[in-house]
């Protein structure tokens, strides 16, 4: 990761305007991530976004980094092979609950385990969004709005924080959409410690929750110190409600490196697999 000059967050918006719902707190997010960038000068040319599918996806698109929208789920596995192929660039991935711990759970899960260097911003809304508000991972047991889920899904919700602390990842850290400048601090502490980064953002969807605007007077600070024991952490996490905000987590993992770069060549590797 390249440090330059320095920069203001107007440098790394798009001209692509937003299509979010009015009030979404995603809004706060993109204005979080281009601070955060802002404030480390990051190089527009060696900075990529890399997102999957859903609301929160869409950010790359709104930002003048390198950036791509992949598919449902799999925004980790294309920033890890990134990373991975090109260390040199500071690679962060954006997704929301349901892309991140539904069909991505499988993803998420080596991602923590890997450690590979990059920086994860969940935003969670506890709602399926762009597909008219079913239920996701990290809805409550009894949310009844949904007409899929008339009595409420009835399962037990994911709990992002303590799950990346179980998973391996080596930081981990959670913020509210109604503070931008916290989560752009949270932002740029996670992209500088070393190996895998979690950021959870609530980020309340007005339009399909609109209960969730009482998050503002809901959310405290996390009240402790990070911990760098997983084990520490992981039982400050449980004990917290859900909406203390801060830093659970910065371990001491060294990052996945790569194997030594190969020494053949093209034609000494296609010669391997000629007929």
């Amino acid at each position: 990761m390249r440090e330059a000059r320095a920069c203001t967050p107007q440098d790394y918006k798009s001209d692509v305007k937003p299509v979010w719902c009015p009030g979404c707190g995603d809004f706060s997010v993109l204005a979080a991530v281009t601070r955060a960038f802002a404030s480390m000068g990051l190089e527009t040319h060696r900075t990529a976004l890399i997102s999957g599918i859903g609301c929160s996806s869409r950010i790359p698109a709104y930002t003048s980094t390198y950036g791509f929208h992949g598919v449902h789920g799999r925004a980790l596995a294309a920033a890890s092979g990134l990373k991975l192929a090109r260390p040199d660039l500071t690679v962060v991935a954006f997704g929301g609950d349901g892309d991140g711990f539904s069909i991505g759970g499988n993803h998420f899960l080596h991602a923590c385990r890997r450690n590979v260097d990059l920086t994860y911003v969940i935003m969670d809304n506890q709602v399926y969004g762009m597909t008219k508000g079913q239920a996701s991972p990290t809805t409550e047991p009894d949310w009844c709005e949904s007409k899929l889920t008339p009595a409420g899904p009835g399962v037990t919700p994911i709990q992002p924080v303590p799950l990346s602390i179980a998973c391996g990842a080596n930081f981990v850290a959670r913020g509210f959409s109604g503070d931008p400048n916290m989560i752009a601090r949270l932002i740029v502490d996670a992209i500088r410690h070393p190996g895998f980064s979690v950021v959870q953002v609530l980020s309340p969807c007005v339009t399909f929750r609109p209960e969730q605007k009482d998050w503002k007077g809901a959310v405290h600070p996390y009240g402790r110190e990070p911990a760098d024991n997983p084990m520490l952490a992981m039982h400050a996490a449980l004990e917290d409600d859900g909406f203390g905000v801060g830093i659970f987590y910065a371990g001491n993992r060294p990052p996945f490196a790569p194997q030594a770069e190969a020494t053949a060549s093209v034609e000494q590797l296609e010669a391997e697999f000629a007929p």
